[in-house]
């Protein structure tokens, strides 16, 4: 009984929060909307057995993309005028692409009820140990079968970085270059000067 109740529940509000990520007219608004979404959706995970989805939710998409996200809306000086006639202006292509959208989900599913589509079906030569938990499943067949699959994700994932730490980097002209050697090399009595100012009088920089 209980997981049923969290099941609806938590599906309500993260539908809810999905409807409200779209309509919301601010966008930090949208994006803390998004945040409470994923969250939910990692407590139907945990109610389903994927602990490790759950956790994924959490810790990629909670703690690095949306608070990425929500740090770099707040940081950028948005025209909201400017971003409300944007959203008029390509309103009918977006519509145009909701509905065809729409229609190839709904091509797909009356293939599926019509029998055509074969899917695949699970034999169990692959199921979890039920001495391992899926965490502990998941680990072991990734960093055993698909340990070079996933160092290569690593390093495609490190040079994309390093690209655009690269591409986006630019040395201002208007200020002085910081040099660490002279700063590292100096000594206290060239950093600070000792005075004895007058009663009533103030200090000189």
């Amino acid at each position: 009984m209980i997981q049923a109740f969290a099941f609806y529940l938590f599906t309500a509000i993260m539908l809810f929060s999905a409807v409200s990520v779209i309509f919301a007219r601010n966008p930090v608004h949208s994006v803390l909307w998004l945040i409470l979404a994923f969250f939910n959706a990692a407590g139907l995970m945990v109610l389903v057995g994927a602990e490790f989805i759950a956790m994924l939710l959490v810790i990629v998409y909670v703690g690095a993309v949306a608070v990425l996200f929500l740090f770099v809306v707040m940081m950028l000086d948005i025209d909201f005028s400017e971003m409300r006639a944007g959203f008029i202006k390509n309103a009918p292509l977006g519509l145009l692409i909701a509905v065809v959208l729409l229609v190839e989900l709904g091509m797909g599913l009356g293939v599926w009820h019509a029998g055509a589509l074969q899917l695949g079906v699970a034999n169990g030569a692959s199921a979890t140990p039920e001495s391992l938990s899926n965490t502990a499943a998941i680990g072991a067949l990734l960093y055993t079968r698909y340990l070079f699959l996933f160092e290569a994700a690593g390093i495609i994932l490190l040079v994309a970085m390093i690209g655009a730490i690269v591409l986006t980097h630019r040395q201002r002209s208007d200020t002085r270059g910081q040099n660490v050697g002279r700063q590292v090399a100096r000594r206290p009595d060239e950093a600070t000067v000792n005075v004895k100012p007058a009663v009533g009088q103030g200090v000189t920089l």
